[in-house]
């Protein structure tokens, strides 16, 4: 099978592309001597998340039990859920999957740490546990210091729980624009973590991971000294916004789509529209080889395309490919990634991370 036998609208990935961006992403890291964890929150394939492996990856990040259940299934050993894992049934099955992989946990509240603990001894298992802390993002995390120091402590005494590291996100410094207000963005963040290890240290605390970084800020942050790995993993996929965040990769993830209406000379109606190309986070989508494009805004099942110029040629019934805006919220949509190396279709590759959100 070739490219132009899939029905539209399809999600395909270039295989040598995709190959290519692991192969930067792998060397940057080896270079900056720094661990390559890649987050898979957007990739949701086990078989994307080996070829990382397999370039010198250590494991994967997973934002929920389930997602972490699917790569453990898929082969995948370690694991990092950059997430807490809150309640009797989700630390159950957390604690049932320690018995498969090396599985670590981030937590930020003394209450989930006591009854982590408490399950984990009942399954004869021990969680690995690192200390999220909020750095400046403002989501999960407990506050730096001594709050995450005495949360560290108490992992340390609990049975069951082994402490493991910290963890911290500069998520709020992604998307800006300014590379030098994001650099001292980031160094706020930075300065925060580092005087939390320290006093972790002195707590006679033992600890081998601090975990971070993303496909937005993986190449500013490195140079601070400061992680011992990086979970960016939506830059394999170098979608339009990771490229305009900073990411050093080129895109490689794609959706086919056939024009179904001409309106009029400036817009373009496409069958794809935010069930399976959407525009709501990040970058909106960008259209190839299209003359004149200018903006593309999706309903539910339409893709509108604006001509910058009058086109009269592009007619229903062809099909352009669009680089995806923002992996993290397209790949999900599907059911199927399509792995073209030149035209020909070499893997079929179901999304068995899909609706893995418990």
């Amino acid at each position: 099978m070739n490219i132009h036998m899939l029905d539209t609208p399809s999600l395909w990935v270039d295989l040598n592309q995709l190959e290519a961006n692991i192969a930067t992403l792998a060397d940057f890291f080896r270079r900056s001597k720094v661990d390559w964890r890649p987050h898979v929150k957007g990739i949701k394939i086990p078989a994307i998340l080996h070829k990382a492996l397999e370039a010198g990856a250590i494991g994967g990040t997973c934002a929920k039990i389930s997602e972490a259940e699917v790569m453990v299934n898929g082969g995948i050993c370690d694991i990092l859920i950059a997430n807490q894992i809150i309640g009797q049934r989700k630390i159950e099955k957390l604690a049932r999957l320690c018995h498969k992989a090396d599985v670590k946990v981030a937590v930020d509240h003394p209450n989930n740490v006591k009854q982590m603990g408490v399950i984990a001894t009942q399954n004869k298992t021990e969680i690995g546990v690192l200390i999220e802390i909020n750095t400046g993002m403002n989501r999960a995390g407990i506050q730096p210091g001594q709050p995450a120091v005495d949360l560290a402590l108490l992992v340390n005494e609990t049975p069951g729980l082994n402490f493991r590291g910290l963890m911290a996100w500069e998520g709020h410094a992604v998307s800006i624009e300014n590379e030098c207000k994001k650099r001292e963005t980031i160094s706020k963040s930075v300065k925060e973590l580092r005087q939390t290890i320290e006093m972790v240290k002195a707590a006679n605390l033992t600890m081998n991971i601090v975990s971070g970084g993303g496909s937005g800020t993986y190449n500013i942050i490195t140079s601070m000294a400061i992680l011992t790995e990086v979970q960016a993993g939506g830059a394999m996929f170098g979608d339009a916004s990771y490229c305009h965040w900073g990411a050093k990769t080129q895109p490689s993830l794609f959706v086919r789509s056939m024009v179904t209406s001409r309106p009029d000379p400036y817009r373009i109606i496409f069958d794809a529209g935010f069930k399976a190309l959407p525009a709501w986070a990040g970058q909106p989508p960008i259209a190839i080889n299209l003359p004149g494009f200018d903006t593309f805004h999706p309903s539910a099942e339409h893709g509108t395309v604006k001509l910058t110029c009058p086109n009269y040629d592009i007619q229903p019934g062809q099909i352009f490919n669009f680089i995806v805006g923002y992996g993290d919220s397209t790949v999900f949509l599907h059911d199927m990634l399509y792995g073209i190396r030149g035209e020909s279709i070499e893997m079929t590759w179901p999304i068995t991370g899909r609706g893995k959100i418990h």
